[in-house]
């Protein structure tokens, strides 16, 4: 191995001394290269051990491979966050298909009575999904705020990240709404589909 030439320094505990050792041993090489690093493999390879025969090389890695290693674990902590977004879109999708169901069998005698004065069965899924859609604007209203001032907190917290990025409001938000459309179509038939004797007998 190579030692480098520098000044030691005498340490008392025994652990500092075994460090002050080997920091004077080369530990990596920085090769500026412009070409394809698993082609030049055979070739480093080849210099060192022609340098030094005892020479080990532990790993060739280039610059981006370490950089990827580093930030492995961001990056997975991103796809986590990722698939638990797509989690809670899919469970408030549910949720929204449950409450509009249930809403539905709660006012079948009153879909039966706007029937029975003339309303037509579109404008009955019409209603269910108006219905059903403002309740989801109202809870982008809610949360479209409260987004913004995670987003300034955020911007504190971390590098490049800008207060108001509208692609990443705009995006969730369109597709909640139509997540939540999908949602209440098939409740929204259900009611179109409603006999209205049937309906006035419900109760």
């Amino acid at each position: 191995m190579f030692g480098a030439l520098a000044l030691q320094s005498e340490y008392t505990d025994p652990a500092a001394r075994d460090n002050e050792k080997w920091s004077y041993f080369i530990t990596g090489a920085q090769l500026w290269i412009d070409s394809d690093m698993g082609r030049l493999d055979p070739q480093i390879r080849e210099v060192f051990r022609k340098v030094d025969p005892n020479f080990a090389i532990v790993s060739i890695q280039s610059l981006q491979q370490q950089v990827d290693v580093n930030f492995d674990e961001r990056r997975m902590l991103v796809r986590l966050s990722g698939i638990f977004g797509l989690l809670a879109l899919i469970l408030a999708s549910i949720g929204l298909f449950g409450v509009t169901a249930y809403n539905v069998a709660r006012r079948t005698s009153e879909i039966g009575v706007r029937m029975a004065v003339g309303a037509g069965r579109r404008q009955i899924a019409l209603l269910v999904i108006r219905t059903a859609l403002a309740q989801t604007l109202l809870g982008l209203a809610i949360g479209l705020p409260l987004a913004l001032i995670v987003g300034r907190l955020l911007k504190l917290r971390l590098y490049g990240v800008s207060v108001i990025d509208p692609l990443s409001l705009l995006l969730p938000a369109a597709a909640l709404l139509f997540c939540a459309s999908v949602a209440t179509l098939l409740p929204a038939i259900r009611a179109a589909s409603i006999e209205p004797l049937e309906a006035l007998r419900a109760e």
